[in-house]
């Protein structure tokens, strides 16, 4: 029975995911050996408890105590995995619509779980596993404690060493996981935070829980009017973070992971290990600083960062997501937030400007995805825009096929189409070293979409950017 997709476990409610699924995946889990506790996070979804305590009650019969932490960040799931040696659960569907829910999973080295362990819990989910006997259920408790205790490591280890800006800040949480964490952390690490979307509501009443920049670019206004400096978006669980400068708006995405692996490969050299969709930016820092750059597929980084082990990587990233191995295993939005702000108060200088001194590239980009009707004429669609993209934009220099398919070509510029894992969309990534190739291929890409759909009798219904 297959139920993960690219991260995770992310289905709607009531009809991919239901009451008995999560039980069966509880007793599932439960049975695996992995631990014999679980620490179970979860978002503000209205679904949350209901998942929650469907993966609880199959734990609990088949014998494992089930700690709730509460309402909190996807990598405090991680955190607490690592630091209690336990199964770490967060209860989301990231950034994806309210109607969906799911969960990730962490083993107790921290690192989410892998491509094999899932497919391992897909086949067990077809046996059949009977509770223990009353004598040795599980026993549910709480353990809200590990969220002061992520916070107290994170600033113990990010903390500013001196103070020379208190600057004022957005935090966006999306109506999600990070409504309290996120601002207490800018708070202590001298920031001055104006919370907005920081009431927990799983009907996401604000905006989509995606940090997309077509989603998030309306708040720039809002910075100016209080003379915040930056505004940091979190998405539903708090395992992404979107920034956008008072300056110079929406930053580009690569921009952030070059900023972030520049700084990590300054105080240690190793590798970088990027998803298939990020930039140019990436490998121009890298190569730098004399590293290695290593393109994976897209949720699947902390796999390599494991297998090559944690000490020899500097940094695993993909848009909006970032993994600092020398601080922990897991995909982390709120870590982000502290890195910037403790260069942004130990500096004086915004972010902006700090990326502009490090000599961070921005090349003109562009991400959009397409929903069609009907939803089957997708993956046709999809196989015929490979063949076409083969020719479209002139003779690639490279394919690489490891995540859908990104082309390469001698001019520098790329384009990958991939099928999303996580909803029924399709996906379209592109950049460029000038704006005139980057409309090339924006507008000969589209219009080939637009044609292939209209010929397989389907049409767009929806297309977002960013």
């Amino acid at each position: 029975m297959r139920i993960f997709g690219t991260a995770g476990v992310r289905l709607r409610f009531p009809d991919e995911l239901d009451p008995i699924l999560l039980y069966r995946v509880g007793l599932v889990l439960g049975n695996l050996g992995i631990s014999k506790t679980s620490h179970i996070v979860y978002d503000s979804r209205n679904t949350s408890h209901l998942v929650m305590y469907g993966l609880a009650l199959g734990m609990l019969s088949s014998g494992i105590d089930v700690y709730e932490v509460g309402l909190a960040p996807t990598p405090i799931a991680g955190f607490a995995a690592s630091r209690r040696k336990s199964l770490g659960i967060s209860v989301t569907a990231s950034h994806n619509p309210p109607e969906y829910n799911g969960f990730k999973l962490y083993t107790p080295d921290g690192f989410e779980s892998t491509l094999d362990l899932e497919e391992k819990i897909e086949l067990l989910l077809d046996e059949s596993f009977w509770p223990v006997s009353w004598r040795e259920v599980g026993r549910f408790s709480q353990d809200s404690l590990v969220v002061e205790e992520y916070i107290t490591e994170l600033l113990e280890r990010f903390a500013p060493s001196r103070t020379t800006w208190r600057p004022i800040i957005i935090i966006d949480c999306a109506n999600g996981a990070t409504f309290d964490v996120s601002p207490r952390i800018a708070r202590m690490m001298g920031a001055k935070p104006i919370t907005m979307n920081c009431n927990p509501d799983g009907h996401f009443p604000a905006r989509l829980p995606e940090p997309r920049k077509d989603v998030l670019e309306q708040y720039s206004g809002i910075a100016s009017v209080v003379n915040a400096s930056i505004i940091l978006a979190h998405d539903g669980d708090g395992d992404r973070l979107a920034v956008l400068d008072t300056q110079s708006g929406y930053i580009k995405l690569d921009r952030l992971l070059a900023y972030y692996a520049n700084l990590a490969l300054e105080d240690k050299p190793g590798h970088v290990i990027a998803s298939i969709d990020t930039g140019m930016a990436l490998d121009e820092v890298v190569e730098r600083h004399g590293g290695r750059l290593e393109r994976y597929p897209l949720g699947k980084t902390h796999e390599r960062v494991k297998q090559l082990g944690p000490g020899n990587v500097a940094v695993a990233c993909e848009p909006w997501k970032l993994i600092l191995p020398s601080w922990g295993h897991w995909v982390d939005g709120v870590l982000q937030v502290a890195i910037i702000l403790k260069n942004m108060v130990e500096t004086g200088k915004p972010l902006s400007k700090l990326l502009e001194e490090e000599n961070i590239p921005d090349y003109p980009w562009d991400r959009r995805s397409y929903i069609l009707d009907p939803e089957e004429i997708r993956d046709k669609l999809y196989e015929e825009l490979v063949e076409e993209l083969k020719g479209l934009l002139g003779e690639p220099a490279r394919i690489i096929d490891i995540d859908g398919f990104r082309y390469e070509y001698p001019d520098g510029s790329w384009l990958l189409v991939r099928r999303s894992g996580t909803e029924p969309k399709l996906r379209i990534y592109s950049e460029a070293k000038t704006n005139e190739r980057l409309r090339e291929i924006v507008s000969s890409v589209e219009a080939k979409i637009f044609e292939l759909a209209k010929r397989l009798g389907g049409k767009i219904i929806e297309k977002t950017l960013g």
